[in-house]
Order: C-alpha cells, then sequence, then structure tokens
C-alpha cells in the first residue's frame, strides 16, 4: 500500500476506502443526484479497477478518493475517471489535484489508451485534460465541453484523439 503525507495535513494511500465512508463521502461532494448522471450509466454494471484507487484521509476521516472503471470506445480499453471526491472543508488546498496526479501515475498505458471524464476543463487541464473529440457517442447527455479526454502517455495522443464511437463499460477489463 502507497502512503504519501501531503502538506502535513493529509494521508494519501492506495487503498479502497470503506463502502459506507466512500458513499458518506460521495453523498456530501455530489448530493443524491450524482446517480442519475450520465457517467453514472458507465458506472452500473461495471466494476472498479481497485489497483487504482486512491484515498486521502485527515487521521481517520476520509477526506478525498478517486477511482477509475473501464471502458472501450470502440474497439478502444480507456478508462473512466470518477468520482474525484474532495470534501468540501478540504477543497481548494490542492487536494483533489494531488489525487489525480497520484493515481494517473500508476496506470497501465500498455492496457488502456485514454482516461476519459465528465468535469471542468479549466481544472482537468492541469492534469493533461482536452476536450474529447466529438465523434464519441455516451449513454445519455453529456455537454460536449465537459465530456474530456487524457491519453495514458504520449504515445497514444494521436490515437486519443481520433477516437470515436459508443462509449460503454467494459468490466470484462478487470
Amino acid at each position: 500500500m502507497l502512503r504519501q503525507s501531503f502538506m502535513n495535513a493529509f494521508t494519501i494511500s492506495q487503498t479502497t476506502p470503506a463502502a459506507a465512508a466512500l458513499t458518506d463521502l460521495l453523498d456530501i461532494c455530489f448530493g443524491p443526484g450524482r446517480l442519475a448522471r450520465t457517467a453514472e450509466r458507465l458506472r452500473e454494471h461495471n466494476r472498479r479497477i481497485a489497483a487504482y484507487d486512491f484515498a486521502a484521509y485527515e487521521g481517520d476521516r476520509l477526506v478525498g478518493a478517486i477511482s477509475f472503471w473501464p471502458l472501450m470506445i470502440g474497439d478502444d480499453p480507456v478508462l473512466l475517471l470518477g468520482p474525484l471526491a474532495v470534501h468540501p472543508d478540504m477543497q481548494g488546498k490542492g487536494l483533489g489535484l494531488a489525487l489525480m496526479q497520484e493515481a494517473l501515475q500508476h496506470i497501465d498505458a500498455a492496457r488502456f489508451t485514454g482516461i476519459l471524464l465528465v468535469g471542468d476543463l479549466p481544472y482537468y487541464t492541469r492534469a493533461g485534460f482536452a476536450v474529447a473529440p466529438s465523434g464519441l457517442s455516451m449513454p445519455g447527455p453529456v455537454d460536449p465541453a465537459r465530456l474530456l479526454l487524457r491519453p495514458t502517455d504520449s504515445r497514444h495522443a494521436a490515437h486519443c484523439s481520433r477516437l470515436s464511437g459508443l462509449v460503454r463499460p467494459a468490466p470484462e477489463l478487470c
């Protein structure tokens, strides 16, 4: 288990948080409406890749978490990043970016060509995300300006810019 101290106030570890603590954090961060979002359709009947789970703690309290889910875009294996959750009292301190940067370092670029998410471009640009190609078909409505993609490494950059097709869950890739 990787553990990293963050700004002497947080610890980031490569662990899956307890289910109840994670649900509580997600409810606080996103509210009950989170389950109606299009990204949730990609998590249904799918399995999180536990090896890419990271959590942030302040003492024993879960204050942040990130997870990744396997997807296929056409014939290409990619990951869905999310949710990335940071407790409201901890937001603005760099914890979300630190969680993301730590997790992204562990992604197997030989296995996945890109990482997809639905989020705010100005925030996620700091981690290398850009607006996804227009040829992606999501399982529900998504603002195209919020559908973001990042190649897992520079070898996949050109390929990711040409991705197109149906985005679907791929639990068989776990």
